[in-house]
This record gives C-alpha cells, sequence and structure tokens, in this order.
C-alpha cells in the first residue's frame, strides 16, 4: 500500500473539462462571472441570503471586522485560545486586539464561563471557531450574551463547510460567516474564501472592501475602505465543480470517521471528541498520552499524521508567559490529526487503526 497522506485534494475529469473549457472559451482569469456563480452556489448550499468570494480565509475574517466598524486598536475580539492563528492574525489585520478565551474540555470549542471574564467594556466581537465543524455546547447562551450586550459575533467556520447544527448550516448563527477554500479542505480552489450573512448591509460592505472600496466594479469612486482581496474566475471554475461533490463527500467523511471510531473504540488509551451527527469533521481527530512518539510510529508504517495547532499564548507574535488556558493547552499537547481525505479508502483506514493499536499493545 502506498503511503497514506495525512491530506490530499480530490479532483477528476469534471474540473480539467471545465478549466480547459473556460480557457478556450476566452475567459479572462479574474473574477468575474464565474466567481459570482461559485458564490451563489455557497449562498444555496448554506441557505443564506449572502455570499462573497475572497482570495483566503484569512482575509475574510479581516473584511468582516472591518465590515462590523473593528478597526481600532482599542476594540477587542475574543478569540479562543486554541484555534488556527488566522483567527487571532485576522483581528491584527483589522486593526484590533485580540483577547484570549479557555475552550470547553468536550468540543475544543470556546468555553462560555471563559469568554464571561473575557468581555470588558472594549468587547465589540467574539471569534466564534466551530473547530472541526462542532459548536460549543453553550451556543445558545453565547448567542444571547452577545446579543443582550450587543457584541458582534463572526463565525471562523473555516474547518465546517457541510456542517449544521438544529437544522442549520454552521457560519449562520452569528453576524457573518467566514469559510475556507484551501488544499485541506472538504473542497479546495488552492486558496479562497467566501463569506456568507443574511444582513444586505453587511454584504455591501464586505463586496466593496474587497475591491478598493469602488462604488462598482471597474468605475473609480471609492465610497468606502478597500483593498484587492479578490478571487479569480479560473480557481471559481474549479471552486463550481467542487461544490457538486459536497453531497457524497460529507456521506463518505462521515462514514469514515464513524468506521474509525468504531476500530479504535476499545483502544483505552485513544480518545474521541464529541461529535454531533450533523457534523461532518474536516480531519479524523484523537486525543492520545504521547502524540509525538505515536507520529513518529505511525509515519514508520507509512501512514501521515499532524500533531493540533499549539495554543496561541504561546507562539511569537502572542506570546503571554503569565496566562494559562488548561483545556487549550491539553488539547495542543494531546490532539493528532490522522490521514482524513475524503477518499479514503476502507484499507487504508483500516491499517491506520491496526498500527494505532498494536502500537498501544506495546506500549
Amino acid at each position: 500500500m502506498e503511503f497514506i497522506q495525512q491530506y490530499k485534494p480530490w479532483f477528476d475529469e469534471s474540473e480539467i473539462e471545465a478549466v480547459v473549457s473556460y480557457m478556450r472559451g476566452g475567459g479572462y482569469l479574474t473574477e468575474f462571472k464565474k466567481t459570482q456563480e461559485f458564490g451563489t452556489s455557497m449562498a444555496s448550499y448554506t441557505d443564506a441570503a449572502h455570499c462573497s468570494i475572497y482570495a483566503n480565509g484569512t482575509v475574510t475574517l479581516t473584511a468582516a471586522l472591518i465590515a462590523l466598524g473593528i478597526t481600532n486598536k482599542t476594540d477587542e475580539v475574543i478569540v479562543p485560545d486554541y484555534t488556527m492563528i488566522a483567527s487571532a492574525n485576522a483581528v491584527i489585520m483589522a486593526g484590533a486586539t485580540p483577547v484570549f478565551a479557555d475552550v470547553e474540555r468536550e468540543t475544543i470549542c470556546i468555553d462560555y464561563e471563559s469568554m464571561k471574564n473575557a468581555v470588558t467594556p472594549n468587547t465589540k466581537a467574539i471569534m466564534l471557531v466551530s473547530i472541526n465543524g462542532r459548536y460549543p455546547k453553550k451556543l445558545n447562551e453565547i448567542l444571547s450574551f452577545c446579543k443582550e450586550r450587543k457584541i458582534s459575533i463572526v463565525e471562523d467556520a473555516a474547518q465546517s463547510l457541510g456542517c449544521f447544527y438544529n437544522g442549520k448550516h454552521v457560519g449562520t448563527y452569528g453576524d457573518i460567516g467566514s469559510f475556507s477554500f484551501s488544499m485541506p479542505k472538504i473542497i479546495t480552489t488552492g486558496q479562497g474564501g467566501a463569506l456568507i450573512t443574511n444582513n444586505p448591509e453587511l454584504y455591501r460592505k464586505v463586496e466593496l472592501i474587497k475591491n478598493f472600496g469602488r462604488e462598482s466594479a471597474g468605475v473609480d469612486k471609492h465610497i468606502f475602505f478597500g483593498v484587492n482581496f479578490k478571487f479569480t474566475d479560473l480557481q471559481a471554475v474549479i471552486g463550481i465543480e467542487q461544490m457538486k461533490k459536497i453531497p457524497e463527500r460529507v456521506v463518505l467523511k462521515k462514514k469514515n470517521y464513524k468506521l474509525l471510531r468504531h476500530l479504535l473504540g476499545n483502544v483505552k488509551e485513544v480518545e474521541f471528541i464529541t461529535t454531533g451527527e450533523d457534523v461532518t469533521p474536516w480531519f479524523n481527530d484523537i486525543i492520545v498520552p504521547d502524540v509525538y512518539s505515536l507520529q513518529s510510529y505511525l509515519k514508520e508504517q507509512g501512514i501521515g499524521s499532524r500533531p493540533f495547532y499549539p495554543t496561541l499564548h504561546t507562539q511569537a507574535p502572542y506570546y503571554l508567559h503569565d496566562k494559562h488556558f488548561p483545556n487549550a493547552e491539553f488539547f495542543a499537547s494531546h490532539g493528532l490529526w490522522l490521514p482524513s481525505y475524503s477518499q479514503l479508502s476502507i484499507e487504508e483506514i483500516e491499517k491506520i487503526a491496526n498500527s494505532i493499536r498494536t502500537f498501544f499493545a506495546g506500549n
């Protein structure tokens, strides 16, 4: 069996034919009608009123904060200490200040009590990160708390396309939701991102922001602050074909995750995180005592894996020597992402599970 990568994209002839057809049709490559079509498909799938396609999933978060008017250094945005660093970087890029909160032990999502303790009169927004498609247990309390205090909610749903909660797609509970189409995601355009919202005013602003604040395309009258965060139609052509495959991939990823849990269910050293039926896990994630020993062993067996993100407060741009976030630190120390691409075969999943069982049997 070939080396089982931790992740890889999934393309077939449909993407190739679509790109060739677009190029032969004299496509301009830059953002235009195909990008609009891609955005329409995203809005339809997530049941959002509006969707704006962007260059990547970091600048989408930045644009969302700018559109909400959160651009001053005294403006604080509460970010979970365990998340991809882009969640915090976007706050800095918008001109505001990130403030960290711990995460729940059960879900890896922002902890309600820790979030409340981090709130000050300067708190303008919560970065609600749906890690691996999951929401915090106290989502409703968070939503109510923020609504009462007029604190905006920006959903970093980069890992959550294809995930739902109580019948609504993840990313539609806050003021605005952000998605990513980078290579490891359930669909990919290489790089890319999207913002969805039901607020027409916010949508208008994020459309302006990504195109230099121009009143309309090709018209150099600037009515709002903006930069160049635009997408390309060439990427959108691929994205349109990828979107058609989401239903199949959702089924496959759920099936693969369920099988892996079954095969490792009686390995006491392996812990799985609570995952609802409506969640389509981006990564097959596990919690183990010694991440790096298992990662090294799996590599010897021809299996790729990747440790969880480090906590934000331990990283150079955000280092806080006097702060501790116990749950975030636990996950950063004990989490491992196993191979997770949609097209994993049953044989590959069995090899992954058997290798993990053998490792722990010998330790």
